[in-house]
């Protein structure tokens, strides 16, 4: 339904991803336009240049480049969720459980955040619906970002309950929100955060918990991520869940030398 996920499909979805997924939010951005205003503005001046500053400073890495967009340990039977989840620059999200997509009391105002809702809920419970068959190419396509709308929307609360919380403690552990790329940090475990918990304003950034900071993230594709799939409380409250994690404030810093004489400030 809407897509297919499948090993032998990898290749061709590796190849037509980045077209696909600009051509798609393309489309749901002026599907958003059109249907309500006040709540689909996308990024601002001052995010656009964050945004570009962004694509200049951080190349991807060779691995990142060589990976696929689909797992090699996908097979036909993969859900929409662990299919979504394993993409390349997807590695912040964790995998919601389907009980907790399941409870109406967990998706609350989000039907009106998202078009073709129910739609999109179907693609990620992978629910099979008859109406995917009629659909015309564009409708597919925004059910298909809809979807992925909606599981960040959706993820941003997982990751706040013990069980997301859990999950994500998991990929911290592995380090799979990247390092710290401050010297004096000496390569400390970051926790991605947005700079806002609107949709569409701003991009996913990391966070040090040694330094206090927020930088960009090492890889592109991850930089592209809306950050209101993480939200600003998230690393804060995994610091107060986990406090034994919390390491101690950087007190190193550099210092400018000229000749080896520290530079004395104006």
């Amino acid at each position: 339904m809407y897509r297919e996920r499948g090993v032998a499909a990898a290749g061709s979805k590796a190849e037509m991803a980045s077209i696909d997924r600009k051509r798609i939010n393309d489309a749901l951005d002026k599907h958003l336009e059109r249907s309500s205003p006040s709540t689909s503005k996308g990024l601002n001046g001052k995010d656009k240049d964050r945004v570009s500053a962004q694509s200049t400073l951080i190349e991807e890495s060779e691995t990142d480049t060589e990976e696929s967009d689909v797992s090699g340990s996908d097979g036909d039977d993969a859900s929409w969720i662990s299919w979504f989840c394993h993409m390349r620059g997807h590695e912040f999200f964790c995998e919601v459980d389907d009980d907790y997509i399941q409870d109406d009391f967990n998706l609350c105002g989000l039907s009106s955040q998202v078009p073709y809702y129910d739609y999109a809920l179907d693609l990620i419970l992978d629910v099979e619906s008859s109406h995917g068959d009629s659909f015309t190419d564009e409708q597919n396509e925004l059910v298909e970002s809809a979807a992925e709308m909606l599981y960040g929307l959706i993820h941003v609360r997982y990751i706040l309950t013990s069980k997301g919380l859990a999950a994500m403690l998991d990929k911290y552990k592995d380090c799979d929100f990247g390092r710290c790329p401050r010297v004096y940090c000496c390569g400390q475990a970051c926790l991605p955060v947005g700079l806002s918990d609107i949709p569409r304003s701003s991009t996913v950034n990391v966070y040090c918990p040694k330094c206090e900071d927020i930088y960009y993230p090492r890889s592109k594709s991850q930089g592209d991520i809306d950050g209101a799939y993480f939200g600003t409380t998230f690393p804060h409250l995994f610091l107060m869940t986990y406090g034994h994690l919390k390491p101690q404030k950087a007190s190193q810093s550099y210092v400018p030398r000229v000749f080896g004489f520290k530079m004395h400030k104006p």
